[in-house]
């Protein structure tokens, strides 16, 4: 089945949703207006039920289907933004200073809307769709919260299942593999602590710099070294802070960074290797090392038999040669890795087009795209519950 012609129809007023979440994003859990505007569409739409205040600020609509008793499957959208300055110099612009949607969550939330609203007019299914809109995807574990606060008992969740829109992947295309497909994070701070002196003195001084280059080069192993090249690792440093003046050896520098991987074993192999080498590094060169290592999102794990029905669903709305079935795992997070620990499910990828990259301050979510999500989400819904 192609695209739904009611997801057609609705498509300038599902961007207008969107644009209007665009131009006011919120961080973290601190989605209130986007989530009093979840709350309101749900409310117009005749939800059966709307429960706020899952996972602090987390949304939840319940719509029963027509067709009689059933099952509950969860669909799930992310609502909160990103601290960057845009640069789209589009009309519906962020108009808050140093907030963006820069990874398209504002496009979700919109077409997950959509497809509610399609879902509580025409009820062709049998059970219930809980329309799921978490926070804090964006490094504060939303959706973990959510899970903790009970989410899945309390609407007799039984399967979950997530999207998200990819850059560079053609609209009206998707992707999806079983197994992995996005990394587990952690993120690390190390501090360096020397005596300071005298640039021009060095040999009286313990400069925290040159232990903090050596970190940098000596963390590199980790992936090139310690680990088998056919496993999946990332280490990155992305902070060194260190010093104020040209000629002044500081007594501290601080390098922060992230580390991503495929598997459980690889992950605690990447904590062990940092901690010895900082205990190395320290050893060398005389200063104090101190790693504070913060395991974050698990790895997101796709179900084997929900992955083949996600993918035969995105198959109905845009024919099988768009739909990619084993596409290499992505390095990034994604806290949706909580709830499919909770439930089968499956989370897939919506092309995006020829866009920014997400996290970019001229990225924009492609409202294109909007018909070939709902009519996803729509289809699935009624697959999954058909009576």
């Amino acid at each position: 089945m192609p695209i739904l012609n009611r997801a057609a129809e609705m498509q300038e007023e599902i961007a207008g949703w969107r644009r209007h979440l665009h131009q006011k994003p919120e961080l973290n859990f601190d989605v209130f207006e986007t989530a009093d505007f979840v709350v309101g569409k749900l409310r117009e739409f005749g939800c059966d039920d709307i429960v706020t205040g899952l996972g602090k600020t987390g949304v939840v609509g319940i719509i029963k289907g027509g067709l009689g008793n059933g099952t509950t499957i969860g669909l799930r959208a992310d609502m909160d933004a990103l601290p960057i300055e845009e640069i789209t110099g589009k009309p519906y612009a962020s108009t808050v200073p140093g907030k963006m949607h820069a990874c398209g969550h504002d496009g979700h939330t919109a077409m997950l809307l959509g497809a509610a609203k399609y879902l509580a007019e025409t009820r062709n299914f049998a059970g219930s769709v809980a329309v799921i809109f978490q926070p804090a995807e964006e490094g504060g574990g939303g959706g973990n919260e959510m899970v903790k606060d009970g989410m899945m008992e309390r609407f007799a969740i039984e399967k979950v299942f997530g999207m998200h829109n990819m850059p560079s992947l053609p609209v009206g295309q998707f992707a999806i593999r079983p197994g992995a497909i996005m990394a587990a994070t952690a993120e690390f701070t190390i501090t360096v602590t020397g005596k300071g002196g005298h640039a021009a003195i060095p040999h009286r001084a313990i400069d925290p710099i040159v232990a903090g280059s050596q970190l940098v080069a000596a963390l590199q192993t980790i992936a090139s070294r310690a680990t088998d090249p056919a496993e999946a690792i990332v280490v990155s440093v992305t902070k060194f802070i260190a010093g104020s003046a040209y000629n002044v050896i500081p007594e501290h520098a601080t390098l922060a960074g992230t580390v991503r991987t495929l598997k459980k074993e690889v992950a605690k192999l990447a904590e062990e290797r940092m901690n010895a080498i900082c205990r190395g590094v320290a050893e060398a060169t005389g200063t104090e090392i101190k790693l504070d290592y913060d395991a974050n999102y698990p790895v997101t794990v796709n179900h084997p038999e929900e992955t083949v029905f996600a993918g035969d669903v995105a198959a109905k709305v845009a024919g099988e040669p768009q739909v990619h079935r084993a596409i290499q795992p992505l390095m990034g997070g994604e806290d949706f890795s909580y709830m499919l620990e909770a439930r089968p499910g499956a989370f897939i990828f919506i092309g995006n087009g020829d866009s920014a990259n997400l996290h970019h301050p001229a990225y924009d979510f492609n409202d294109e795209v909007i018909p070939h999500g709902v009519s996803y989400w729509v289809r699935l819904a009624e697959t999954a519950l058909a009576a």
